[in-house]
């Protein structure tokens, strides 16, 4: 089996579950259905194409940095008729990161990582208004079980959240932490009762019959070390559009 880990990172993100009538919230976590939504788009998936692959694949997120819940209001108008929509409320993760793995068939997911380095359609972090900030592709795909590398993957968060979280447990305990603790989900296996269950496993984006499947997690914490160590280099640069070929203007 090949793990391929991703970095969710961007100033908004969304990653509903469940969406009722104007109000759409968002998990605390990348959700299975939104990153299969991700790899299928990097792919050229359209809506009503199979997910079968994907969905079977062994699903795993780290949350790297947990963000700050917002939540915003959006009024809308009738196209046709010019009417005023119901107003909504829209819940994002504002500044969060995670470290996101996919587990299956090697060939397959090499194929998912060079999808990501040229994605079809764009990509974003659950909602079309929220692109990412960052490479989303870590390194290669690994030979070795998606906990193990989860667990050793190194920390994504941002230097100030680091070094605020180190600050944090200091105060706490009067030394300086040696590791922080952060959360782990992974899909849970049939046989072991899941700590939580989501209603996130793909079956059909198609939008005349979206359809999904009741999905167990199990939640541990693992540890990462606490002190950053020198600055990462800085990434490539991250703007996909500027690949798109420009439209001609018209001349008519």
């Amino acid at each position: 089996m090949s793990v391929l880990l991703m970095r969710l990172a961007g100033p908004l993100q969304s990653w509903g579950s469940a969406a009722r009538f104007v109000r759409r919230t968002t998990e605390n976590s990348p959700t299975k259905s939104g990153v299969v939504g991700l790899l299928a788009a990097a792919q050229g998936r359209r809506r009503d194409a199979d997910l079968s692959d994907l969905a079977a694949l062994e699903f795993g997120v780290r949350i790297d940095q947990p963000g700050t819940r917002l939540r915003d209001f959006q009024t809308a108008h009738h196209s046709d008729t010019l009417k005023a929509m119901p107003l909504s409320e829209r819940f994002y993760l504002a500044d969060a990161v995670f470290v996101a793995g996919v587990s299956g068939e090697a060939a397959l997911v090499q194929r998912l990582y060079e999808a990501l380095l040229e994605p079809v359609f764009l990509p974003y972090l659950g909602r079309r208004s929220c692109p990412p900030s960052e490479p989303i592709t870590i390194e290669e795909p690994l030979d070795r079980d998606l906990e193990q590398a989860l667990r050793e993957a190194d920390w994504e968060a941002s230097e100030r959240y680091r070094k605020r979280r180190a600050a944090s447990l200091r105060r706490r305990s009067g030394t300086a932490p040696d590791v922080v603790h952060l959360d782990l989900l992974l899909d849970s296996p049939p046989e072991v009762r899941p700590d939580v269950t989501l209603r996130d496993l793909p079956v059909s984006f198609d939008p005349r019959h979206r359809r999904y499947g009741l999905r167990g997690i199990r939640t541990l914490q693992v540890p990462v070390p606490a002190v950053a160590g020198s600055p990462a280099p800085s990434p490539p640069l991250h703007e996909p559009t500027v690949l798109l070929t420009p439209v001609a203007p018209r001349t008519d």
